[in-house]
C-alpha cells in the first residue's frame, strides 16, 4: 500500500506509515513535522471518514506551532492489519483497544505526552477513553459531535427489564429501525458497498443529508429513548424498516447544481473518499457498530464506573448536527458531570455534522484557542 498522494493534499500536510503499532501498519497524515519542541495533537476521524477529513485545519494547528497527527483508525483506509470480515476478530475493535492503538502510536513515534487528543464521530468515545483511562499520556481532549456521557454503570442486583425499543420502533407507521442496529447487520457492508448508485454517489448523499446544506437538520433535545421522540430524527438515524443506508440516502440525493455549490466537500475530494471505500468496503467501520450494539464487547468500559475526565476539555459541534441529541441527555451530562474541566461548549452556524470540515477556519481558531489557553 502507497501513501497517499501528494496532490489530494495540502503542500502543509504529508502522508506516511508507522509501524507496529498494536498490531497495525497504520497510515498518519502529518503537518508540523519541522522539527523544534513542538506539543502534539492527534487527531482521530469518525464514520464514513478518514485521516483525510482533518485536511482542512490541520494546517492551522501546525502554523499555530503544533505538530499534528491524524491516522486512518483501526478499519480505515490505507491502515492495514485490521480484520475485516464479519465473522472475524470483532473483539479487536471494543473501544479501549482502538485506544490502545493510539497509545501504540504515541509510544511507536517516541511522543511521551500529548497536548491534546481531538475526536469526531466515532472517534469522539475513543478520544474520551484516552483521556480517562491515561491523562498522564493525553492533557486535555476536545470533542466533536458526539457527546461523552460517561463511563457505563456497573450492574448491581437484577437488571432492569428495558423495553424492547426496536420492537416500539418496528410498530411506528411506517415501520422504524435504528442505524446504529442496522450497522451491525451482515447485509449493511453490501448494501453500501454495492449500491445501484455507486460509492460514489452514495457517499455524496450521505455526506449532503448529514450536512447543514440539507434544510431539515433543525435539531432539539429529545425528551426520551422511546420510540415516539426517536422517530423525531431523521431517517439517516431512524432509517424505514425496510430500506437500508443506501436507499435512504438516496431520496436526499442534491441536485448536480448543489453539488457543484459545495465548497466544503469538492467532487475531487470527495473522490479520495469513494476511492477508498470502493477498495476496502465499509466493514472494518461497521465493526465498530457492533462492538457498541454487542452489549459484551464494550462491557469492559463498566471498569471505569463512575470515573470522570478530568483533564481540560472542550465540545465543537455544528449548530444543525443532530448528533448532539441523537442519545438523550448524552450533551447535559457531559457538561453537568462526566468532564469535570469544560472549558467551552460551541455549536457554530452554518456547520452540520461535518463540523470541521464545514466551518474548517473556524473550527481551527476555536482549537487553537483551547490549546493556546491550556498551555
Amino acid at each position: 500500500m502507497d501513501a497517499l498522494s501528494k496532490s489530494v493534499l495540502p503542500p502543509a500536510i504529508r502522508s506516511r506509515f508507522v509501524d507496529h503499532v498494536n498490531g497495525l501498519r497504520m497510515h498518519v497524515l502529518e503537518a508540523g513535522f519541522d522539527g523544534g519542541d513542538r506539543p502534539h495533537v492527534v487527531l482521530l476521524h469518525g464514520f464514513p471518514e478518514l485521516a483525510y477529513s482533518w485536511r482542512k485545519i490541520m494546517p492551522a494547528l501546525a502554523q499555530a506551532g503544533f505538530h499534528v497527527l491524524a491516522p486512518d483508525q483501526r478499519g480505515y483506509g490505507r491502515t492495514t492489519g485490521w480484520d475485516g470480515d464479519y465473522d472475524g476478530d470483532v473483539g479487536s475493535f471494543r473501544i479501549l483497544n482502538l485506544v490502545r492503538d493510539v497509545l501504540g502510536l504515541v509510544a511507536a513515534l517516541e511522543i511521551g505526552s500529548v497536548a491534546a487528543v481531538v475526536g469526531h464521530d466515532f472517534g469522539a468515545p475513543v478520544a474520551a477513553y484516552c483521556a480517562l483511562v491515561r491523562p498522564d499520556v493525553f492533557r486535555s481532549v476536545a470533542l466533536m459531535s458526539a457527546p461523552f456521557a460517561g463511563p457505563p454503570s456497573l450492574p448491581t442486583g437484577e437488571p432492569a427489564r428495558e423495553p424492547d425499543i426496536h420492537a416500539a420502533l418496528a410498530g411506528l407507521r411506517p415501520p422504524r429501525k435504528h442505524y446504529q442496529w442496522y450497522y451491525s447487520t451482515r447485509a449493511a457492508d453490501d448494501d453500501m458497498r454495492n449500491c445501484a448508485q455507486g460509492v460514489h454517489a452514495f457517499l455524496r448523499a450521505y455526506y449532503h443529508y448529514k450536512s447543514a446544506d440539507w434544510p431539515g437538520n433543525k435539531p432539539f433535545p429529545l425528551q426520551s429513548w422511546s420510540a415516539g421522540e426517536l422517530a423525531k430524527l431523521p431517517t439517516y438515524y431512524v432509517m424505514e424498516r425496510d430500506q437500508g443506508m443506501a436507499e435512504t440516502v438516496a431520496a436526499e440525493m442534491p441536485s448536480a447544481a448543489r453539488i457543484a455549490a459545495c465548497e466544503w466537500l469538492t467532487e475531487a475530494e470527495l473522490r479520495v473518499y469513494s476511492t477508498e471505500y470502493e477498495r476496502t468496503g465499509f466493514q472494518g467501520g461497521l465493526q465498530w457498530y457492533r462492538c457498541r450494539t454487542s452489549g459484551t464487547l464494550n462491557a469492559d468500559l463498566a471498569t471505569f464506573s463512575g470515573r470522570t475526565i478530568d483533564v481540560p476539555a472542550c465540545f465543537i459541534a455544528g449548530a444543525h448536527d443532530w448528533g448532539v441529541y441523537q442519545t438523550q441527555g448524552a450533551f447535559e451530562r457531559m457538561r453537568g458531570a462526566a468532564c469535570t474541566h469544560m472549558l467551552s461548549c460551541d455549536l457554530l452556524d452554518g456547520a452540520g455534522h461535518w463540523v470541521q470540515q464545514e466551518q474548517p477556519a473556524e473550527v481551527s481558531r476555536l482549537l487553537t484557542q483551547f490549546l493556546e489557553g491550556i498551555a
